[in-house]
């Protein structure tokens, strides 16, 4: 039986502590969590205190010190990466350059040009370690059963004729990370932090890239960061086109994708039921039958489980290279960070069509 991995966290942030200590709590069974890390003392202490309750042993690191004792401690294994979006692709290629296995928070990047020399940077790492570590981005929405189901469901519709992609989301006074500085800093707001969760959602029940999108940006709500809106048009490789639009603060919340196929419908819509979140799967056929599922949020506790178990997995292993589930990657994460790129890209250009990069 193998040793479970040790495990170090970059990040005392409200995700860290509403969201990564209570679901790593839900699987303790499967690591150790040696330290959390921040860049002052009093933040890592206030993450440290409330990770206690379930991790007794967990020490408190901060400053460059405390990142250079857990660089060099050979026991910890993997790395969550929980940072500024403009800090941790560099915070990742420097662990991923020291041997530990990385998982960073999404966006993948901040720009397109920043992910593909990223990944220029890791896949040059084969040459100088003896195992090239794994490089994971936390995109849960590749792990909601809803998406899992709805790809399952997407080839009974039968060709596709249409897609459509309506979020209007929720970010105002009220919400957690309304003042977040990093994000409002990012180039392009909120829209790159939010919207990399609904093009993953996207781009895996329609199992194909997007190869080309025309977008119309504006900036409307002067609480927020531009642009706020995005209306965008889009083609998928197998020809079927579609609309994409982001609002990103409605006074109404919804979050919707509808896929028109020649024999059916599928459609996938945020909620709750029983006072639980998640998503409900709608499938509705052209002989008039139709079934709807319903799927709490899971996603979260699910990639972190995939995660552990491949850095489980890397450090029995004593050849070069490291298997990673492909949802996980960060080739994956940097192609949703491609297309919200070609689209803040369009609407600088007042709508011109851009072709997305492929990484």
């Amino acid at each position: 039986m193998a040793e479970p991995p040790q495990i170090a966290i970059l990040g005392a942030g409200i995700f860290v502590k509403t969201q990564y200590i209570p679901r790593l709590a839900e699987i303790s069974n499967l690591f150790i969590l040696r330290a959390i890390w921040s860049r002052t003392e009093e933040s890592a202490r206030s993450a440290v205190e409330i990770a206690q309750k379930h991790f007794p042993n967990v020490e408190c690191k901060w400053g460059d010190a405390g990142l250079e004792e857990i660089i060099k401690d050979c026991s910890i294994t993997g790395v969550a990466v929980v940072l500024a979006g403009q800090t941790m692709v560099d915070m990742s290629l420097r662990l991923l350059k020291a041997g530990k296995h990385v998982l960073q928070e999404k966006p993948a990047a901040a720009t397109v040009d920043e992910a593909e020399k990223a990944l220029t940077h890791y896949n040059s790492l084969s040459a100088t370690l003896t195992q090239q570590p794994i490089w994971a981005v936390a995109e849960n929405y590749r792990f909601e059963p809803a998406f899992i189901e709805g790809k399952r469901l997407i080839s009974d519709i039968g060709e596709m004729v249409n897609i459509q992609v309506i979020v209007e989301g929720a970010m105002n006074s009220s919400n957690p990370y309304f003042a977040s500085s990093w994000r409002r800093q990012f180039v392009g707001g909120f829209i790159l932090d939010m919207g990399v969760h609904f093009v993953a959602g996207l781009r895996m029940l329609v199992g194909c890239e997007i190869t080309s999108l025309s977008s119309m940006n504006s900036h409307v709500d002067k609480t927020l960061p531009p642009p706020d809106n995005i209306s965008s048009m889009f083609q998928l490789e197998n020809g079927c086109s579609g609309v994409f639009v982001i609002v990103v603060s409605s006074k109404s919340p919804k979050v919707i994708w509808r896929v028109v196929g020649l024999n059916g419908v599928l459609q996938v819509d945020r909620g709750n039921k029983d006072g639980k979140h998640g998503y409900s799967v709608s499938l509705h056929m052209a002989d008039g039958q139709s079934k709807s599922f319903f799927y709490p949020f899971s996603g979260v506790t699910d990639e972190l489980k995939t995660f552990l178990s491949d850095v489980s997995t890397a450090n029995l292993k004593k050849d070069h290279s490291s298997h990673i589930d492909p949802r996980l990657s960060f080739a994956e994460g940097a192609r949703d960070v491609a297309v919200l790129d070609a689209m803040l890209e369009s609407g600088k250009r007042q709508g011109a069509l851009v072709q997305v990069k492929k990484l």
